[in-house]
């Protein structure tokens, strides 16, 4: 009787040791992970994300990857059709994130199989950058608030990848920003950070094959194309050989953002939860459960996964680079109707076939725009203020979330 006494004392005492442990690991993860993201969390906001910043980095092929939003945190990456996340990195009293490479998980050589970041920049805790004086301003972005009655959601357009000198140190939001922050109970985000947590492995399941099989899915002269493009990086070349059409294009656009000297631990959702995180008895939530944001993706069928590859590669690396840059300057006007136009006049001009292209973006924005809202509506309650945070492109244009809002009877204004 004794021994039994002593037994199940024993195993009580280690079942409550397996707990701290866990807790323990999942409040490290939380400070720690918001940083890095894979190619996909930037791209696919299961992050983010792209997304939000919660998760560690995540392995592609026994490659780590950063990005965002995006985790795959957001719809599709920094570039089209998410624009993932970002916010307040360096806001004095917050540990600042910590590098990729440092991370457990992370290779030493970087964050995306063969790719190897621009030059650093300055610090611009100097007060300077690479280019230019640091703004002691924030960057505008697109900020909203919806009100009906007494039930009020605020709306931030995020960035999955961003650059330090829009999140100035003492204040990296603007006033308005910070106000619905400190108002807001509740978080909304693409994906919940539980979620975050176990997004690599539904990547790895439903976007990587055992075997090289890219090839054996496209067309030879798309397929000759993305070879060129990565003749020189054989290390991501022979990544992207194993992936799906579908993963392979945001892994593109992944390398095209950071190419652009963005930075992934100043995406919006990693900022702002700097931010959030200080405020106490705040909860944060998803939008969208793992599983519905990863079928978006995985329900393309072929056309549709060579549709978005080939959107990618119809430009030069420099034209790409060129959009990235135009997005950011829209970005940080706010305008987010000005960024939808803008992307809808993309893709009529990169797409090879318009049909197909269509059904993509409703696929992977439209039906998300109208799941998101109606979460919205269950999160906010009268006099309860929520705050959402998703990728900017779902903000603004005809079937974006600003508009889906005002048909449900909401006021929506400039923030």
């Amino acid at each position: 009787m004794l021994e039994a006494t002593a037994a199940r004392r024993f195993a009580r005492r280690q079942r409550r040791s397996g707990r701290r442990a866990a807790l323990k690991l999942r409040a490290w993860v939380w400070r720690q992970g918001r940083t890095a993201r894979a190619a996909m969390g930037a791209a696919l906001a299961l992050a983010v994300a792209l997304g939000p910043s919660l998760d560690r980095p995540l392995r592609l092929a026994g490659a780590s990857n950063a990005a965002g939003s995006p985790g795959l945190q957001g719809s599709r990456t920094f570039m089209p059709r998410a624009f993932g996340a970002g916010a307040a990195a360096n806001t004095p009293g917050v540990r600042p994130p910590v590098p990729a490479s440092r991370l457990p998980g992370s290779s030493s050589g970087g964050s995306l199989p063969g790719f190897h970041s621009p030059p650093p920049v300055q610090s611009y805790a100097s007060g300077t950058t690479a280019g230019g004086p640091v703004r002691t301003q924030p960057a505008r972005m697109p900020f909203y608030v919806a009100t009906r009655g007494t039930t009020t959601i605020y709306l931030l357009g995020t960035l999955h990848v961003g650059d330090p000198v829009d999140y100035p140190p003492n204040q990296p939001f603007r006033a308005p920003i910070l106000a619905a922050l400190n108002a807001s109970p509740t978080l909304a985000l693409e994906l919940s950070p539980d979620d975050l947590l176990v997004s690599q492995d539904d990547v790895s399941k439903y976007g990587v094959c055992r075997r090289p099989c890219l090839e054996q899915m496209l067309p030879e002269p798309l397929w000759a194309k993305l070879a060129a493009r990565l003749r020189g990086n054989p290390e991501a070349l022979a990544e992207i050989r194993k992936m799906k059409p579908w993963l392979a294009s945001l892994l593109v656009e992944t390398y095209d953002s950071l190419s652009a000297g963005l930075q992934t631990e100043y995406g919006t959702e990693a900022q702002l939860q700097n931010v959030y995180l200080r405020l106490k008895g705040r909860r944060v939530v998803g939008l969208e459960r793992l599983g519905e944001q990863m079928r978006a993706f995985t329900s393309l069928n072929l056309a549709q996964q060579r549709e978005m590859l080939a959107q990618d590669l119809a430009q030069t690396p420099a034209q790409n680079l060129a959009d990235v840059q135009t997005l950011l300057r829209l970005w940080r006007v706010g305008d987010a109707d000005a960024i939808a136009a803008w992307e809808t006049a993309r893709t009529e001009k990169l797409s090879h076939d318009q049909r197909v292209a269509a059904s993509v973006d409703n696929r992977i924005v439209y039906e998300r725009n109208r799941r998101f809202v109606a979460r919205m509506q269950q999160y906010a309650g009268p006099n309860k203020p929520l705050f959402v945070a998703i990728g900017a492109l779902h903000l603004g244009g005809r079937k974006g979330v600003l508009q889906l809002l005002r048909q449900r009877g909401f006021t929506v204004d400039p923030g």
